[in-house]
């Protein structure tokens, strides 16, 4: 993750990033807990997919969805570590270019935030097959952001 991030505290460290998306998305763990969040900073995180037979597809590779599914995860993990427990911020775009094959291992995705505004959050993420040096996918998305009710 990028050093310039660090700067500044995030909203939320990733034990209260954990306990928060357990409470707000618990569906998301269904059939056995696959992601986990193991760093946030103010605008960057990363995050993991644990390797599972389930998100293979057919010609043994890790499938798309699964890939656009850790992206968006980890945009929604940086979003929220600048806003704070805003469970209504919503994709709004996703863009997502395959690079390589994945292994068949864990994929790790690295996101950090471009754009941090009021309304709109744009943030680019690197996924790798853990262990890989070349990414196996980039992608760019954008978040809306709710207005705050004081």
């Amino acid at each position: 993750m990028n050093d310039s991030h660090r700067a500044m505290t995030p909203a939320l460290n990733r034990d209260e990033m954990a306990a928060y998306l357990d409470e707000v998305f618990p569906e998301i763990h269904h059939g056995g807990r696959t992601m986990e969040v193991e760093a946030v900073q103010h605008g960057a995180c990363r995050v993991r997919m644990a390797y599972h037979p389930k998100h293979v597809r057919p010609g043994g590779t890790l499938s798309g969805p699964s890939m656009m599914t850790l992206a968006d995860f980890a945009l929604y993990v940086a979003v929220l570590s600048v806003v704070g427990k805003v469970e209504l911020a919503v994709t709004t775009n996703l863009s997502i270019n395959f690079l390589q094959k994945p292994e068949k291992a864990d994929l790790i995705a690295e996101c950090r935030l471009l754009k941090a505004g009021k309304r709109l959050c744009v943030g680019e993420v690197s996924i790798f097959s853990d262990g890989g040096e070349d990414p196996v996918a980039h992608v760019t998305g954008t978040y809306s952001v709710p207005p705050r009710k004081d």
